[in-house]
């Protein structure tokens, strides 16, 4: 599983990476995180609003910082 983290690097956009790692941990499931920052790639993805959340190239959020107890879904529903 990938976890993308679209965004620019701001601190927003870290509090949602910190949360992606805690949720991961929590569930006890295995991912890579990447971060995308190229506004290009983004743009591609459909993501006006950033911070985002992608799950293997699958939108789950934009625009908000989700808490670890939102993301856990987002990623058991993938496994």
């Amino acid at each position: 599983m990938k976890i993308q983290i679209l965004g620019s690097g701001c601190p927003k956009c870290k509090m949602l990476e910190q949360q992606a790692r805690e949720a991961m941990n929590e569930a006890g499931i295995e991912a890579e995180i990447v971060k995308v920052t190229d506004i290009n790639d983004i743009m591609e993805m459909g993501v006006m609003i950033t911070p985002a959340l992608a799950v293997d190239g699958d939108v789950k959020s934009s625009g908000k910082v989700l808490n670890k107890d939102q993301i856990i879904p987002m990623l058991q529903h993938v496994e």
